[in-house]
């Protein structure tokens, strides 16, 4: 039971922290927008902030990340250790911007040094906005609970025709086999899951396959909207 405060007339005291909130949202969200509205295009890459350099997933980050800045797309990642501080470097090596949106969690992210952008955010959701807002395409390298959150959230809003049906490449067959695998088995054969709805990500080992899938990707969107 909320405890009460008579100053505010019989109301919670956590209302009053919850009206401040709002303003504190409010400026993540502009603070985002005004930063990277003239980001484009650019390519969301997520992943694990907890493999070693030495994983092969590492180098397969940061090569995927340098041909993408190279080929023009600005590379946008959680600004953390590991595959985000792989793909940020990659970026950042690279011909276009770097960008690391990073996040207050308990664990004392810091952010890694190759982001020519840095943004903070103490809200999880203003954060996913700014990954899917900006990105022309999400590239989804081996990851936790987190990666897992942010790859089926993107494959829900393509789905549900939230965003443009952009590219989703899962990178690492491997790693991702297995779940596909029970997509496939439980949830298309149970029926809550269609075989049509596989076409929205794609898988591959080959950074330049993924180049490739997320140029001609974008060139399609292009075309879709200028109709």
């Amino acid at each position: 039971m909320h405890k009460l405060n008579s100053s505010s007339q019989g109301q919670p005291e956590s209302t009053d922290r919850d009206l401040w909130s709002v303003f504190r949202i409010m400026s993540e969200f502009v603070e985002g927008f005004d930063t990277l509205r003239s980001l484009h295009p650019a390519v969301s890459i997520f992943g694990s902030s907890a493999l070693p350099k030495k994983s092969k997933y590492y180098k397969l980050a940061r090569d995927i990340a340098r041909k993408l800045s190279d080929a023009g797309f600005s590379i946008i990642t959680g600004g953390g250790p590991s595959i985000m501080e792989a793909a940020n470097r990659g970026g950042f090596e690279g011909k276009s911007k770097s960008v690391g949106l990073n996040i207050e969690i308990p664990q004392e992210q810091e952010p890694n040094g190759y982001q020519d952008i840095s943004l903070h955010f103490r809200y999880f959701f203003a954060r996913k906005v700014m990954f899917v807002k900006y990105a022309s395409a999400i590239i989804i390298m081996p990851g936790g609970f987190g990666t897992l959150d942010e790859l089926f959230e993107m494959l829900t809003l393509i789905q549900t025709e939230k965003v443009f049906h952009f590219p989703v490449v899962l990178v690492g067959s491997d790693f991702w086999g297995g779940l596909i695998d029970w997509i496939v088995s439980s949830p298309i054969n149970v029926g809550t899951l269609s075989k049509d709805d596989l076409k929205f990500f794609s898988l591959t080992d080959d950074p330049d396959e993924v180049v490739r899938i997320i140029k001609e990707g974008y060139a399609k969107v292009r075309r879709s909207k200028a109709i």
